[in-house]
C-alpha cells in the first residue's frame, strides 16, 4: 500500500517530493495529516494538518504547519486551472454527499490519503511547484485562506450543468461574418482528434473497470460478513453436538470467522490499492477534459480575433479611401485588435505546446501506475485464494473423520 501510494503521488511528476537524496538539493515535501473532524451537523467538516518541508528560498522556512480543509484545496485547484492553461491539473478527490459516508473513518482515510497524492503532484510538478498560489497555500494562515476562498470564481465553482455546456462547447461552431459561412472552432489537426478520441475512450474503459472494482470490494465484503454469520452459527451448532463432531464442527466455525476477517482485509486492501486508483484516474481524464475545452475556448477566441481584424481592416481601407476624419480613431482600434489577436494566437500556441509536453508525461505515469494497481490486484488475490485453500484443507481431515465413522 506504502508503494501504491508513492507511485501514484508521482502520477504526473518525473521525480519525487519525499526523500530528497542530499539537504543541497532544492526539495519540497508536503504530508497531509491528522484528520479532526470539526461543527456539527451540515456545518460540520474534516480538517487536515498540512506540514511542508523545503530548502526553497521563497518559502518562509524549512518546516511549516498550517490546517486545512477540502474546499482550500479546491481553492487551490481552481486558481492553477486559471493560471496555468494548457497543464493538466492534477484531480481532487470526489466530495461526499451522503452524510453517513462522509464522516466515516474509512472514506476520511481515503479522502486524506487523496489529498497527500493531489498536493504532492503539484509539488513535484516542474511548473506548478512555483507556484504563487501553491506557497499561498501552503503557509497562509487559516484568516487568509478563508478570505482567499471567499473572492474565488472559476470553471470548478460552475454548477454540473454550467461544465456539460462547456464540454458541448468544444463540438460547437462560430459563424464567419466575412464570408457568412460557417467554420467548425475545432482544429482540423489529425494528431489533436487521435488525441481527443484516446481520451474520451479512456474515461469510458476507466470508468467500467472502476464499476467493476468496486463490485468486487463489495463482493468481498458481503462473502466476508456471510462466512462470519455462518462461523457464529456453526460454532453454535458444535456446542450442542458432543464429541468429535462437535469439536469439527467448533473448528469449522473458528476457521470461518478467521477466513471472514481475511476477506474484510483483502476488501479493504482492494478498496485502496485497486478501485481508489482507477477512480482516480477518472478524475484525472476529466482534468484533462477540462483542459481540453480550454484549448477549444483558446482557438475560439484566436479566430474570432482574426475575423474581427478583417473586418477592421476592410473598414480601415473604406476610411482611407474617402479622407474620412475618423481613419486615426479607426487606425488606433485597429492596432489595438492586432496587439490582441497576436496575444491570443500566442496563448493557443503555448496551450498546444503544454499540452503536448503533459500527454506524454501522462501516458508514461498512466503505464507505471496501472501497472502497479493490477500487480498489486492479482497478488492480493492469490494471496487470498492460497489463505482460502489452506484454511479449509486443514480441515479435511478431521471432517472426513466423523463423515467416516
Amino acid at each position: 500500500m506504502e508503494q501504491q501510494q508513492q507511485q501514484r503521488t508521482l502520477s504526473g511528476s518525473s521525480q519525487s517530493p519525499r526523500s530528497p537524496s542530499s539537504s543541497s538539493q532544492p526539495f519540497l515535501s508536503v504530508s497531509v495529516t491528522d484528520p479532526v473532524k470539526l461543527g456539527n451537523g451540515v456545518q460540520a467538516y474534516i480538517s487536515y494538518r498540512v506540514i511542508t518541508k523545503t530548502n526553497f528560498p521563497e518559502y518562509q522556512g524549512p518546516e511549516k504547519i498550517v490546517i486545512r480543509r477540502y474546499s482550500d484545496f479546491v481553492w487551490l485547484r481552481d486558481r492553477l486551472f486559471e493560471k496555468y492553461k494548457g497543464i493538466f491539473i492534477p484531480p481532487l478527490p470526489e466530495k461526499s454527499a451522503v452524510e453517513k459516508f462522509r464522516f466515516s473513518a474509512e472514506f476520511i482515510e481515503m479522502r486524506r490519503q487523496a489529498l497527500d497524492v493531489f498536493v504532492n503532484r503539484i509539488a513535484s510538478h516542474h511548473e506548478l511547484k512555483q507556484s504563487e498560489d501553491l506557497r499561498l497555500f501552503l503557509q497562509a494562515e487559516e484568516e487568509t485562506m478563508e478570505r482567499l476562498r471567499s473572492h474565488e470564481t472559476g470553471i470548478f465553482k460552475k454548477k454540473p450543468a454550467d461544465l456539460m455546456q462547456i464540454f458541448k462547447d468544444v463540438q460547437s461552431k462560430v459563424s464567419d461574418v466575412v464570408l457568412g459561412k460557417e467554420k467548425p472552432v475545432e482544429e482540423s489537426d489529425p494528431e489533436y482528434e487521435k488525441m481527443k478520441h484516446y481520451i474520451f475512450e479512456l474515461e469510458n474503459h476507466l470508468a467500467e473497470a472502476q464499476k467493476h472494482a468496486y463490485r468486487l470490494v463489495k463482493r468481498h465484503r458481503e462473502l466476508g460478513q456471510s462466512l462470519s454469520d455462518f462461523g457464529k452459527a456453526v460454532k453454535l451448532l458444535g456446542a450442542s453436538e458432543g464429541n468429535a463432531l462437535g469439536k469439527a464442527f467448533s473448528e469449522l466455525g473458528m476457521k470461518s470467522e478467521i477466513l471472514s476477517a481475511k476477506l474484510q482485509k483483502e476488501a479493504h486492501q482492494l478498496l485502496m490499492n485497486f478501485e481508489e486508483p482507477l477512480k482516480d484516474y477518472v478524475h484525472a481524464v476529466q482534468s484533462i477534459k477540462a483542459t481540453i475545452a480550454e484549448r477549444a475556448n483558446a482557438f475560439r477566441r484566436q479566430c474570432e480575433l482574426a475575423e474581427t481584424m478583417k473586418l477592421k481592416e476592410i473598414n480601415l481601407d473604406k476610411l482611407m479611401l474617402i479622407r474620412s476624419d475618423k481613419v486615426a480613431e479607426a487606425e488606433h482600434e485597429y492596432k489595438e485588435l492586432k496587439a490582441e489577436s497576436e496575444q491570443a494566437t500566442k496563448t493557443f500556441e503555448t496551450i498546444v505546446k503544454l499540452m503536448n509536453e503533459e500527454m506524454g508525461r501522462f501516458q508514461e505515469q498512466k503505464t507505471l501506475d496501472m501497472g502497479i494497481a493490477f500487480h498489486e490486484f492479482a497478488k492480493g488475490q492469490a494471496r487470498l485464494a492460497n489463505g482460502i485453500a489452506d484454511a479449509w484443507r486443514s480441515l479435511l481431515p478431521k471432517l472426513e473423520a466423523c463423515s467416516s465413522s
